[in-house]
């Protein structure tokens, strides 16, 4: 299996996973008129992806999933709650997916995880191809036991690295949302994801990527110090952008 992303933040999500016979798109927060282009770039042409996995129903995840669905008949798999935010166009082909119920699709066994955000039914996933895993968790507020049993033993992981508490709290942001990003149901800190990666039983991937890294409330160079203690032992750390995402990486 490989993955990439066409851009993580709050402008937008997309991320494609590759194995040898299936190719999965996790959301899509961007227009045609971005996403296109965006899938060029990865050797990606939309005919080719036979689903799109929709986390939650905040535009920077499904803002573009009916457009793509529609033009390009590509069907679509979501939460029922997430369905009943209206936010996914009635002519779109859907198929409801249960949270901790694992599907397949064609080569890949898709584990959808419930995790604690502000949305309907919102999941995240683990996707596994023979001995394989590749974990995709952003967009929570708080570790959760059944997430940290989830994710614990990914061999590839992207990781919400969301906020640094002090430029949040000091920020442009009111009252109010700052509380929400920071609570237990919005975004994780760069500390709440190092201290994941810390956790008993959890092991370290191979790959991890860090993202969904705010662009007013972190930076790049805030994250690096705080994981700089484990880079030694993760082979290959990548942060994703926001309008560059990252290349094709290997589970």
């Amino acid at each position: 299996m490989r993955f990439c992303s066409l851009g993580s933040g709050s402008k937008g999500n997309a991320t494609l996973v590759q194995s040898d016979e299936a190719l999965v798109m996790i959301d899509c927060g961007f227009p045609l008129k971005v996403t296109l282009p965006r899938l060029a770039d990865m050797g990606v042409s939309p005919e080719q992806i036979d689903a799109i996995l929709v986390t939650h129903e905040h535009g920077d995840h499904i803002g573009g999933v009916s457009r793509l669905a529609r033009k390009f008949d590509i069907p679509v798999y979501l939460t029922q709650g997430t369905y009943r935010s209206k936010k996914v166009d009635e002519k779109t082909k859907v198929t409801f997916i249960q949270p901790d119920m694992p599907l397949h699709i064609k080569d890949m066994l898709i584990h959808p995880v419930t995790v604690p955000h502000d949305a309907r039914e919102p999941c995240q996933f683990v996707i596994e191809k023979a001995d394989r895993s590749l974990g995709v968790l952003t967009d929570l507020g708080s570790l959760s036991p059944h997430v940290q049993r989830a994710f614990s033993d990914c061999d590839a992981l992207v990781l919400e690295a969301n906020h640094d508490v002090d430029m949040l709290m000091n920020g442009p942001y009111p009252p109010s949302l700052r509380a929400r990003v920071a609570g237990n149901w919005g975004h994780l800190s760069n500390q709440q994801a190092f201290d994941f990666l810390q956790g008993a039983g959890v092991k370290l991937p191979s790959t991890l990527v860090l993202g969904h890294i705010s662009m007013q409330n972190n930076s790049e160079d805030k994250v690096k110090s705080v994981f700089s203690s484990i880079e030694s032992q993760v082979p290959k750390m990548h942060y994703a952008t926001q309008d560059e995402g990252y290349d094709w990486l290997d589970v």
